[in-house]
């Protein structure tokens, strides 16, 4: 007896329709894509050599450390509120705007907390504000022009 022997076909698999979908979609994210262009500011800032001021008898000081809890003349805040900041310094000068107002910030404290002192002090309507830093080092400052080498 004579068996016919089953021919197998190649089983393939057709990749043309699979490469066109993801063609199409290539295309279609190219398309709808945004391209935005990222502008830097370049600021060099100036050196000043500055003097200090002549002692006001009370001056309002707000001390922020780097974890952002503020103390308005060596007294603690209950809270970082800016209203909280803001009822502070308005006892502290009883309404006298006149008065300076000095910001002592950590090195490491946050920018927005920094605002915020300022942005409490402005609107109860001081207009005297100061910064308080330091003075670099001899050792410091001989280190810095290295590095501008």
């Amino acid at each position: 007896m004579k068996f016919r022997r089953h021919t197998r076909e190649e089983v393939g698999i057709n990749l043309t329709p699979l490469i066109d979908v993801v063609f199409l979609l290539l295309i279609f994210f190219m398309v709808s894509t945004t391209f935005t262009r990222e502008t830097q500011l370049s600021i060099n800032l100036p050196e000043a050599q500055g003097q200090p001021t002549q002692a006001i008898e009370k001056p309002i000081e707000i001390l922020i450390d780097e974890s952002g809890i503020y103390r308005v003349n060596g007294q603690l805040l209950v809270d970082s509120q800016k209203q909280t900041l803001q009822a502070a310094i308005y006892r502290l000068s009883v309404g006298d705007a006149t008065l300076p107002v000095s910001i002592v910030a950590d090195a490491k404290a946050a920018h927005e907390d920094v605002v915020k002192a300022m942005d409490a002090a402005g609107q109860t309507g001081h207009v005297h504000l100061t910064i308080t830093t330091r003075q670099p080092s001899a050792s410091s400052a001989s280190s810095d022009s290295r590095d501008a080498r």
